[in-house]
């Protein structure tokens, strides 16, 4: 595995989301393994996690799409080591299935997950509109743009590393905060090439871009750079729903907000909108947030 940046971030999630199916004779359970992408701090980005665990569900699963999923992150896990994935097929109803994926290194469990799958079923409509003045993303600068050549290693993940273009629609807050305390934001993302004609490929890479910029809503409503000095924060559980399809090819717009923060941990969420206007996904999750002076 290349412990440096990838010369091709997308190609490398794509084949970090192809899992190997592997025997496990001592159990009824579905068994997978993938490899685990380089990160600069050593730790597995827990999108990756939770995408690999999306896409050991759905290996089980035929002619449903996920419609929701909700997981917790149990350890850190090591970027030096393979991730198993075991499944539990927990039911097969007449229009719902649901899965339970437990993600592994060295027979400790660093993610736990249910998931549950439906069949196409019409029914009501309705949505959240997309939100008013948002500029167009061609008009806002990329990270790596903004980053240019700072050598950090950390600032070379966000500028070079990541498989999605992301633009803020605020300033982003990679180095310092501007404008008012707010606990809002809004990003638009989009994997920098094609992705295959894949639906579940594209659902599963969603849930992988879901976990990059979703705490940034409570930083933000504090004043506090991701370079903020011995700022620790990790991903604690993570929920999403999944509305309606989409291509990750194009681009889409992550609303974000903060409702709360407290005890060392904060609460955001997320709508992420297709450039049309559709509501795609739903997502929730909490985080530890520790800041050194406030100990």
């Amino acid at each position: 595995m290349s412990h440096q940046i990838p010369s091709d971030p997308l190609a490398e999630m794509i084949a970090t989301l192809d899992l190997e199916p592997t025997s496990n004779s001592a159990s009824n359970e579905d068994t997978f393994i993938g490899q685990s992408q380089w990160m600069p701090h050593g730790r597995v980005f827990g999108g990756q996690v939770l995408a690999q665990s999306l896409v050991a569900a759905s290996r089980t699963i035929e002619q449903r799409d996920v419609h929701s999923m909700h997981g917790y992150f149990l350890r850190p896990g090591n970027i030096n080591l393979p991730v198993t994935f075991s499944v539990d097929r927990l039911r097969d109803g007449r229009s719902f299935s649901t899965r339970r994926v437990q993600a592994f290194q060295e027979d400790l469990p660093i993610f736990s997950m249910i998931a549950s799958f439906q069949e196409h079923d019409p029914g009501l409509e309705h949505q959240d509109d997309f939100p008013e003045n948002i500029p167009d993303p061609e008009s806002l600068p990329s990270a790596a743009e903004l980053i240019g050549d700072n050598p950090h290693p950390v600032a070379q993940y966000w500028a070079k590393a990541r498989p999605f273009d992301m633009r803020h629609v605020e300033s982003a807050i990679y180095f310092n905060v501007e404008g008012k305390p707010v606990a809002h934001q809004a990003v638009w993302l989009r994997a920098l090439g094609d992705l295959p004609d894949d639906q579940a490929l594209h659902t599963a890479a969603l849930a992988y871009a879901s976990d990059y910029s979703i705490l940034e809503s409570i930083y933000r409503r504090h004043g506090i750079a991701w370079s903020h000095p011995g700022l620790k924060s990790a991903s604690l559980d993570h929920a999403m729903w999944f509305h309606r399809p989409a291509r990750v090819d194009q681009w889409m717009l992550y609303a974000q907000e903060s409702p709360s923060a407290q005890g060392g941990r904060g609460l955001a969420l997320g709508r992420i909108f297709s450039s049309r206007g559709e509501l795609i996904a739903t997502v929730a999750q909490e985080g530890m947030v520790r800041v050194p002076e406030l100990k």
